[in-house]
């Protein structure tokens, strides 16, 4: 198991931008594949973003691909989730987990290890 902190989430005004961060505890971070997922108000938890190990494999949801960036720095065991062109359909709480599988995944039943996510809201 790995411990997982998400940081960055807030308010922010529709085109507006937010970078969300994921730091994890451990020494095998490496081995990990990593997501972000998404859960609005009477939603079920959705993928918004995954990405493999080494970072050369990622996965977009296509409600946010050309917005949303995927990236992990895994000397910093870090993955963070960079969001343009927000807008109001993107507010929810976002998550970060990890996969114990170096490969990646789309699917939120596949993560193991989760965040206890932070909030962005998207003001219209």
């Amino acid at each position: 198991q790995v411990q997982l902190v998400e940081s960055g989430g807030g308010l922010v005004q529709a085109g507006g931008s937010l970078r969300l961060s994921c730091i994890a505890s451990g020494r095998t971070f490496h081995n990990y594949a990593m997501g972000w997922f998404r859960q609005a108000p009477g939603k079920e938890r959705e993928t918004v973003a995954a990405i493999n190990w080494s970072g050369a494999t990622t996965y977009y949801a296509d409600s946010v691909k050309g917005r949303f960036t995927i990236s992990r720095d895994n000397a910093k065991n870090t993955v963070t989730l960079q969001m343009n062109s927000l807008k109001s359909e993107d507010t929810a709480v976002y998550y970060c987990a990890a996969r114990v599988y170096a490969s990646i995944s789309n699917a939120p039943g596949a993560y193991g290890s989760w965040g206890q996510g932070t909030q962005v809201t998207v003001s219209s």
